[in-house]
């Protein structure tokens, strides 16, 4: 009857992929705290599990489980807020350091024929520019505290929601997908949970050796906090070829301040890349023995798209959604093309 409907029956996938990111875009606040709380849950899962079969009830082991993921999150907090303090205080040397470099700077200047008061006026805009760009990078700024705030009051209540209704939530999928089967979708689910929390497991301990390595090779070159900037670095591989570019910006600019010489900016990048190359062909595969294989195409191109819907929680989240995805579309026969798609060549 409509005979292009079954000429291109990929149109109803872009509908469906359009219609979706519309959703997704408009329903943020509800749908970015309910995607950190399922992944987390995820996470808490096998946890509540083992505490369930020891006899605790469903409600005590969900509790001990998300006070146990709350004493480690807040320890990690911890250690980055004393490694900031610590920061703090060795400002004061780095401001000296601040002035000599722009002394030298204004001195280069004056050499190329720019006289002091041309120098004042250059710098009297460029103080200009940016004060007119602090303050909407302020109003940013709070808002994504108080966006923080209501997170860390939301997620621990949806986590705790989702395990105590899990088996509801469970049997509502076997009656949305009935053609897949109760079997084959709580096989999924299991598998979907186990291979995320043994991916996590291995990510943490990959996390740790990089972050060691990055802060011993700092510490080495003298840089100041190299535990701080060897340990962001190593967390912001989470966004993978963008995080260590965004990582390594502040620790090169101090090198430069401090010792005022491009050999130790240069020798941060060398630091950083070094660690990198570990991370990629040693340590990754080492530590996370079941890797998703996920072509780079579609990895970039879902970075991307997550910036763009959600932001900066976009580009976390949907990395280990595409991952589940993944694991779904392989043991789905109707979606073996999407997971050619994803995929990677064997070698």
């Amino acid at each position: 009857m409509q005979p292009w409907r079954s000429s291109f029956p990929w149109l109803g996938w872009i509908r469906f992929f359009l219609f979706g990111s519309l959703l997704l875009y408009l329903g943020q606040t509800l749908f970015i705290p309910l995607s950190f709380a399922l992944l987390i849950s995820f996470l808490v899962y096998p946890v509540c599990q083992w505490l369930e079969g020891k006899g605790m009830s469903r409600v005590g082991a969900i509790i001990v489980g998300i006070i146990l993921l709350c004493v480690v999150a807040g320890a990690l907090v911890g250690l980055f807020v004393s490694q900031a303090y610590s920061f703090i205080d060795e400002w004061p040397a780095l401001r000296t350091n601040l002035l000599e470099v722009h002394n030298a700077l204004s001195a280069w200047l004056l050499d190329e024929g720019i006289g002091l008061e041309q120098q004042r006026i250059i710098m009297g805009r460029i103080l200009n520019t940016a004060g007119d760009s602090a303050g909407p990078w302020i109003a940013d700024l709070i808002s994504v505290s108080a966006v923080s705030i209501v997170l860390v009051i939301l997620v621990p209540v949806y986590v705790f929601l989702i395990l105590l209704y899990r088996h509801r939530l469970v049997d509502v999928l076997v009656r949305i997908f009935p053609a897949q089967g109760s079997d084959n979708i709580r096989e999924i689910l299991n598998l979907s949970i186990r291979s995320y929390y043994n991916f996590v497991k291995g990510m943490l301990v990959v996390y740790l050796i990089v972050g060691v390595l990055n802060s011993l090779g700092l510490w080495l070159l003298g840089i100041p906090s190299p535990v701080l900037f060897g340990f962001v670095a190593s967390i912001l591989t989470i966004i993978p070829y963008i995080g260590i570019l965004i990582a390594s910006l502040l620790p090169v600019a101090i090198a430069w301040i401090t010792f005022q010489s491009m050999w130790y900016p240069l020798g941060v990048l060398a630091i950083f890349a070094s660690v990198q190359y570990l991370e990629a062909n040693i340590i990754f595969p080492w530590a996370v023995s079941s890797r998703l294989k996920i072509n780079m195409l579609a990895t970039v191109v879902v970075i991307i798209a997550g910036g763009i819907i959600w932001g900066a929680a976009g580009m976390i989240l949907f990395i280990p959604f595409l991952s589940i995805l993944k694991l779904i579309a392989d043991r789905t026969a109707s979606l073996k093309t999407l997971s050619i798609l994803l995929g990677v060549d064997d070698p």
